[in-house]
C-alpha cells in the first residue's frame, strides 16, 4: 500500500512539473538562425590564454617544483619554516647569520653550531617543514643542494623524515670542508606510502659550526626539466591548450615600491647571485621562476610570451616622472626584449646563451606596465608615451599593449579587467558587440566571475561561460583573453584572494567547474566567427558560433544559466548538409552551488557523447545549468 501511495505521489508531482516546464518560458523555443554562408571575422589565433602572477603561492608552494619553503633564509625576520632537532646534542643552537653567506646576492645563512660533547647518535640537525609538508612518493628520486662552509671537516646527511614516526624514507651523505660551495645529493624512496607529512632534515656529524643557505630539493618535474615546474599542475595547463603567458604577471611586475618590482636583471643567472625579493602578497619571492624560466614554461606548453614591462609605477604609489628620470627604465625594458629575442651577437641575447638557451623566443606583445588606472598622478599618459616610442623605434613590428586608455599615443592593443558575479557577466555579455572596430584591440588580461572559494562553484562556470561567448563572438577584435588569478594553494594562510581556478596541497590538485569551462572553450573554437541572429526570448541563455575553415566544422557553444531545460532551434543557412551524428560536450550541475574539491576533484566535468537529429535545421533541448559544444559536420 505504501509502495503504491508513492507511486502515485511521484507520478502526480512529475505531471506537476511538466506542466510547469511546459508553461513556463523555456516552452517556446528560441531560434538561432546562424549564417554559414558570410563569416563576419575571424577568431584570434591568440584568443585563450595564462596569466599568473606570484598570489596564493602560485609559483613558490605551487608550479615551480621547490619543496624547500624559505631557502635563502630571507623570508620573515626569523628562520621561518626552519626548526632546530637537537638530538644527542641538547645544547645545540641554530641562529640566523647576516654576516656571511656564498654571494654579495646571498649574505644571509643558517647557523647550526654544536659545542663538543659526547658521541652522537641522534645526529643534530636543521630541518625544513616545506610548503605544507614535504611530499614524498614511493620508488622516486629527488634531487638536492645546498651552499655550506663549516669550521673543519663535517659530514652532512640530508633525509626526509616523517613527522609522526620519525621514519627516515630517504637518506644520502656528503662531505662538507671550508668555504662556501654547492654540494648536490639525490635521494630515492622505497616502498613507502605516499604523504607530505614530512620534513627535510640535515644533519652534522660532529661538533663544530656549519653554515646553510640556498637548500633545495626537487620531485621529478614537467619535461624532467632541471629547477622545472610541478607535473601534474602543468599538465592541467597543458590540458587548456593556452596560446600565450602574460609573464610575469599583475600586482607581481610592479612591487609595492619601485625597489620591490619584478627587477628581471636579478632573476636571471645562477641562483645563488639572485637577491630574491617580497611579493606584494606578502610573503617572499624565491626567484626561483625568473625571466628565462617564465620563457621555458612558454616552451613547454608552446605558447607565446606576452611581456609585462616595468613601466614606472608601484603598487603604494611610488612612480616615476616622464622624461629624463624615466630613462633608466625604458632602457631596461628594451634590454629585456633583446634578452628574449636578440640573436648571440647581441649584447643581452649573448647573456640569455650564457644562460643555457641559444635560440632566440618569438615575441609579438608586450604591454607597458599594470593596471595603471591607479596611477593618480596621471602619469602614464606620457609613461606609455615614451615607452612606445623607444620600443617602436628598435622594435617596430611589436603589438604595444597600454593597460588603460590612452589619448596622446595610440596603442595597438588595451588591456581590460572585469572581476564581477555571475549575473554581472549575464547582464554584459554584449559589452563588445558594437565596440568601433577602428580602434585599438582588446586583451581582457584579467577575468572571472567571483563566486566559490578557493576555487569557483558551478555557478561562476556559468558566469564565465557566459563571458566567454561574448568575447567570441567578438574575437576580431579581443585579440587574447586570461582568467586570472589562475592558481591556488588550498591551505590554511596559502589564499589571499578568492577566487581561483585550479586548487592544489603538497600531494594533489583539481580543476574547478570554470576549468572545465575554459578546457571546453579553447579546445573547441573555429577559426571563423559567425553571424548568428536570435528570434524569441530565453532566460539566461547564451551563445556563439564558430567554423573551423579547413574542415567546415560548425562549434555551437550553449549556456543555459537558468533551472529550467531549454528547446533551442538551430537553423543553418548556407549549408548543403549537416552529419546527423554530431560530438556534443555537456558540464552540468543540479545546483550553481556544485563545485570540485581535493577530495572530490570530478564531482563536475565534462561528459562527452552525441545526437543524432542534427540538421539544416533541428531542435536542441539544453538541460537546466548547462554548459554544452555542439561540433556539427558541415558540406
Amino acid at each position: 500500500m505504501r509502495s503504491l501511495c508513492c507511486a502515485l505521489v511521484q507520478l502526480a508531482l512529475l505531471s506537476t512539473t511538466s506542466l510547469l516546464v511546459a508553461q513556463g518560458p523555456a516552452a517556446q523555443p528560441v531560434k538561432l538562425a546562424i549564417d554559414a554562408a558570410h563569416a563576419k571575422g575571424n577568431v584570434s589565433p591568440m584568443l585563450y590564454g595564462l596569466m599568473t602572477e606570484e598570489i596564493n603561492f602560485s609559483y613558490d608552494g605551487g608550479l615551480y617544483a621547490e619543496l624547500v619553503r624559505n631557502r635563502t633564509l630571507q623570508d620573515g625576520n626569523g628562520p621561518s619554516h626552519w626548526f632546530l632537532h637537537e638530538g644527542d646534542a641538547p645544547a645545540a643552537t641554530m641562529k640566523i647569520d647576516k654576516t656571511t653567506g656564498p654571494s654579495t646576492a646571498l649574505p644571509v645563512s643558517l647557523r647550526l653550531e654544536v659545542p663538543a660533547g659526547p658521541a652522537l647518535r641522534d645526529l643534530p640537525a636543521v630541518e625544513n617543514e616545506g610548503y605544507w609538508g614535504i611530499p614524498m612518493r614511493a620508488q622516486t628520486q629527488y634531487t638536492g643542494s645546498f651552499y655550506a662552509k663549516s669550521d673543519g671537516p663535517q659530514s652532512v646527511t640530508a633525509s626526509v623524515v616523517n613527522n609522526t614516526t620519525g621514519a627516515v624514507l630517504a637518506t644520502a651523505t656528503v662531505a662538507v670542508q671550508g668555504g662556501w660551495q654547492r654540494y648536490s645529493f639525490q635521494l630515492k624512496t622505497g616502498a613507502i606510502q605516499a604523504s607530505a607529512n614530512n620534513r627535510l632534515r640535515l644533519a652534522v656529524s660532529k661538533p663544530g659550526t656549519t653554515w646553510f643557505t640556498l637548500v633545495s630539493l626537487f620531485p621529478p618535474t614537467y619535461h624532467d626539466r632541471a629547477n622545472g615546474f610541478r607535473a601534474d599542475l602543468m599538465e592541467k595547463l597543458a590540458a587548456m591548450h593556452p596560446a600565450f603567458l602574460r609573464l610575469p604577471g599583475g600586482n607581481y611586475l610592479e612591487g609595492d615600491h619601485i625597489n620591490e618590482r619584478f627587477d628581471w636583471k636579478k632573476t636571471i643567472g645562477p641562483f645563488v647571485d639572485r637577491p630574491t625579493h617580497p611579493s606584494p602578497w606578502r610573503y617572499h619571492s624565491s626567484d626561483g621562476m625568473g625571466l628565462l624560466e617564465f620563457l621555458e614554461w612558454c616552451e613547454d606548453l608552446k605558447m607565446q610570451p606576452v611581456l609585462a614591462v616595468y613601466a614606472g609605477y608601484s603598487l603604494r604609489g611610488d612612480y616615476v616622472k616622464p622624461g629624463t628620470d624615466l630613462e633608466p627604465y625604458v632602457q631596461d625594458a628594451l634590454d629585456e626584449i633583446e634578452y628574449v629575442t636578440g640573436s648571440a651577437n647581441t649584447r643581452w641575447g649573448a647573456e640569455r646563451v650564457k644562460d643555457g638557451h641559444p635560440e632566440p623566443f618569438a615575441l609579438q606583445y608586450v604591454e607597458i606596465g599594470n593596471e595603471d588606472w591607479f596611477d593618480k598622478s596621471g602619469s602614464y599618459e606620457g609613461r606609455y608615451a615614451q615607452f612606445y616610442k623607444a620600443i617602436k623605434a628598435q622594435y617596430p613590428q611589436l603589438q604595444l599593449i597600454a593597460t588603460t586608455p590612452v589619448k596622446q599615443t595610440r596603442p595597438d592593443v588595451v588591456d581590460d579587467h572585469y572581476y564581477r558575479t555571475a549575473r554581472q557577466f549575464f547582464d554584459d555579455v554584449h559589452h563588445y558587440d558594437n565596440t568601433d572596430r577602428n580602434g585599438p584591440k582588446i586583451f581582457v588580461g584579467e577575468w572571472a566571475t567571483r563566486e566559490g572559494s578557493p576555487t569557483p562553484n558551478f555557478g561562476a562556470a556559468l558566469g564565465d561561460s557566459a563571458w566567454m561567448t561574448g568575447m567570441e563572438r567578438n574575437s576580431d577584435l579581443i585579440v587574447m583573453s586570461s582568467y586570472a588569478p589562475l592558481l591556488v594553494n588550498v591551505n590554511p594562510g596559502g589564499m589571499q584572494w578568492e577566487t581561483d581556478l585550479i586548487g592544489y596541497d603538497a600531494m594533489q590538485s583539481y580543476g574547478s567547474p570554470a576549468y572545465y569551462a575554459q578546457v571546453m572553450f579553447s579546445n573547441h573554437v573555429g577559426n571563423e566567427i559567425l553571424p548568428v541572429v536570435q528570434t524569441g526570448d530565453a532566460p539566461r541563455l547564451f551563445y556563439s558560433v564558430t567554423r573551423r575553415a579547413s574542415d567546415g566544422t560548425v562549434i555551437v557553444k550553449l549556456v543555459n544559466a537558468s533551472s529550467q531545460p531549454q528547446k533551442v532551434q538551430l537553423a543553418l543557412d548556407g549549408v548543403s548538409h549537416v552529419s546527423p551524428s554530431a560530438k556534443l560536450l555537456t558540464l552540468s550541475a543540479r545546483t550553481t552551488a556544485a563545485t570540485n574539491t581535493l577530495t572530490s576533484p570530478r564531482t563536475v566535468e565534462p561528459v562527452e557523447s552525441a545526437i543524432s537529429n542534427a540538421a539544416p535545421r533541428f531542435t536542441h533541448t539544453m538541460p537546466a545549468y548547462s554548459i554544452q559544444v555542439l561540433e556539427l559536420k558541415t558540406k
